[in-house]
């Protein structure tokens, strides 16, 4: 009996140290490390693997078992900012900036399948940057518990962003930034009756804090510091040389996309460009008329949003027929966390863009700036020629200056078409033009409109004062009063 009861107890020894090293076995966990740079190539935002199997593979597949623990290095190979999100598995890394910073994330792997990471700033997923990564096994209780700390850990290891102050319920002290408004008169001089010749044109990426409001700032994505960005004028074939250049304290590409550019795309993976980098392209002009340029990185309506628009004239044969004054303007929205009238730094909302609901109507870029700041100026007799695009990026444009009846309009900013002639109002699309001329007969502040006229409550409005003397055979009166 004795004997009995001892080989008994050897074997349930036996089985619970077999369970034990079951439970062990089932415990243990591989830790699997990836690396991942960015970059740019052929014109899209990618990834790149670092090492191992992976190395030099765009948008590499990462693989991993249930139950592992994986650690992924993201590096910043082009200065761009970016992330590394794996939304299936809670992962949102902290935004990596500047060339050769990194971040890296944690997290347990708890369900098997295949999932998709990516960076979720707006539009760069779009622009390219995503991979997959496959996960094999099956789950358990204990593997997904393991799994759950280990991502919670790596969450605890996280603090939270701070809300920014327009939107965190304390108000916000007011601001003063840049001076981002491009003066309408800045721009080139008629070009007249020459041949064609090459030109080249330079554009350089700026993110300026600049001033939306009074007591309210806006971080502005630029070309050349100034929204508007610069008014190019050539005229029909000539060649025309593009030089974009990034600032090396940006944070994001910044492509063009030329409207006047006869090319797949309008040039955007031309201009694709690096921080601290210059590309170059050239193209051909061959069609007359007043053409939008735009940054065309995805979410495009961001960096439209942003400030990142222009417009590029190209002359007829011969050149337009002589006016007294040219003036340069453009309308486009601004979205912010915040509201129309808040002080303080006004961060971008991208939401905002999506849903069509913008906090800002302005003309070049901020409010007033065609008001207080930089009205347009004009005498009794001049004849005035206004080249008038709409950066949007969603709203269309009623065109309108109060007390004036258009001369001429250049509809769509085509010159080859022969104008329409005395308009009241003309209507504008986002990436469109027009040309208006008209002649000053009566002296005063006239008022620049869309007459969508609401939008005059959310900043969208501009002046051109005009002197000279009196013209009661034309335009007299009294208020009543």
């Amino acid at each position: 009996m004795k004997q009995q009861l001892k080989f008994f107890s050897v074997i349930l020894l036996a089985a619970l140290l077999i369970s034990a090293c079951g439970n062990q076995a089932a415990n243990q966990q591989n830790k699997i490390s990836y690396s991942l740079k960015t970059d740019l190539r052929d014109g899209q935002m990618v990834f790149v693997g670092v090492g191992g199997g992976i190395d030099g593979v765009v948008n590499p597949t990462l693989s991993a078992q249930v139950g592992d623990i994986v650690m992924v290095t993201l590096t910043s190979g082009e200065g761009a900012e970016h992330n590394f999100t794996l939304p299936d598995f809670n992962v949102d890394s902290p935004h990596v900036v500047g060339q050769g910073n990194s971040t890296t994330v944690t997290f347990g792997v708890d369900k098997a399948g295949a999932f998709a990471y990516f960076c979720n700033l707006p539009g760069h997923r779009q622009a390219g940057m995503e991979g997959k990564f496959e996960v094999s096994g099956e789950a358990s209780a204990t593997a997904t518990q393991a799994a759950q700390d280990a991502s919670q850990m790596s969450m605890d290891s996280s603090a939270p962003p701070a809300a920014p102050a327009s939107v965190s319920g304390v108000p916000a002290a007011p601001a003063s930034g840049a001076d981002i408004v491009r003066d309408p008169t800045d721009l080139p001089a008629p070009i007249g009756d020459r041949g064609p010749t090459h030109v080249r044109i330079d554009l350089e990426t700026q993110e300026v804090v600049g001033q939306l409001a009074d007591g309210a700032t806006f971080t502005y994505w630029t070309f050349n510091g100034k929204v508007p960005g610069p008014f190019f004028r050539v005229r029909v074939g000539d060649t025309v040389e593009v030089h974009p250049k990034d600032a090396a304290s940006r944070i994001r590409p910044h492509p063009v996309d030329f409207h006047a550019v006869p090319g797949p795309g309008g040039a955007p993976v031309m201009t694709t460009t690096a921080p601290g980098k210059e590309s170059v392209f050239t193209f051909k002009a061959l069609k007359p008329g007043l053409f939008v340029y735009h940054c065309a990185t995805p979410m495009v309506a961001e960096h439209i949003a942003n400030g990142m628009f222009g417009m590029i004239l190209v002359e007829p044969e011969g050149g337009l027929p002589k006016v007294d004054r040219e003036f340069y303007v453009m309308q486009s929205e601004i979205y912010t966390l915040g509201n129309y009238g808040d002080q303080g730094a006004q961060a971008p909302d991208a939401n905002a863009i999506l849903a069509e609901q913008p906090d800002y109507f302005v003309f070049n870029g901020a409010v007033g700036a065609l008001t207080a700041q930089k009205p347009l100026k004009a005498s009794v007799g001049e004849t005035v020629r206004i080249f008038f695009g709409v950066g949007g990026p969603n709203f269309t444009s009623a065109f309108h200056v109060i007390g004036e009846i258009f001369d001429r309009v250049y509809n769509y900013g085509s010159i080859s078409t022969p104008p329409m002639t005395d308009v009241q109002t003309t209507l504008v699309p986002p990436g469109g033009a027009t040309i208006v001329e008209f002649q000053i007969k009566v002296p005063g502040k006239y008022i620049l409109v869309d007459h969508a006229i609401a939008r005059e409550e959310r900043g969208l409005g501009g002046w051109l004062i005009a002197d000279g003397p009196e013209a009661p055979d034309l335009y007299q009166g009294n208020s009543g009063q």
